[in-house]
């Protein structure tokens, strides 16, 4: 018989279910899939994968511990103000090739972030926006910001099964 370890406190309920989880992972898979495919057929650049995976995830965990130092409540932005911020960063590091040709590593950094993110959320049972996915994960918070690509199916789920919203809309 071996040692019991720690005991682990369990961690947040799922927020989602199986269909906002599976879309979560397919939209993820897609994401990362066509940044491999790109770097397959076409040249191999290193610098999206590192600012994806690393670069972008340091800033968000970083902004999102630095905000919640100051304002230490649960954030709960779900409206419609922050479902269009959310695009618009999505956008915004998306296009930064069509900004100029030095930012050409953003488009596909933003792919593997978001992708990568969508991932782990589907694996949590996050149900808030990806952007904060890893960063609510480390720092072991449950913060929420809109996802307009996800919430229509998140809140058709929770009304099939009965349930309510789990946050209020700001």
């Amino acid at each position: 018989m071996g040692f019991p370890g720690p005991r682990l406190t369990p961690g947040p309920r799922r927020r989602i279910g199986p269909l906002g989880s599976t879309a979560r992972a397919v939209v993820g898979l897609a994401l990362l899939a066509d940044v491999v495919y790109g770097h397959l057929v076409g040249p191999f650049r290193p610098a999206p994968w590192v600012l994806g995976v690393a670069g972008l995830p340091a800033v968000s965990v970083a902004s999102h511990w630095w905000y919640t130092r100051r304002h230490p409540g649960r954030v709960e932005a779900t409206g419609p103000l922050a479902h269009v911020v959310n695009v618009g960063g999505f956008f915004a590091l998306y296009l930064m090739p069509d900004v100029g040709p030095g930012l050409w590593a953003g488009s596909d950094a933003a792919l593997v972030f978001y992708g990568a993110s969508m991932i782990l959320a589907a694996v949590r049972g996050y149900a808030g926006c990806e952007a904060l996915a890893v960063s609510n994960w480390l720092l072991r918070r449950d913060d929420q910001v809109g996802c307009a690509l996800f919430a229509p199916i998140d809140h058709l789920e929770r009304g099939a099964a009965g349930g309510t919203p789990s946050h209020r809309p700001v």
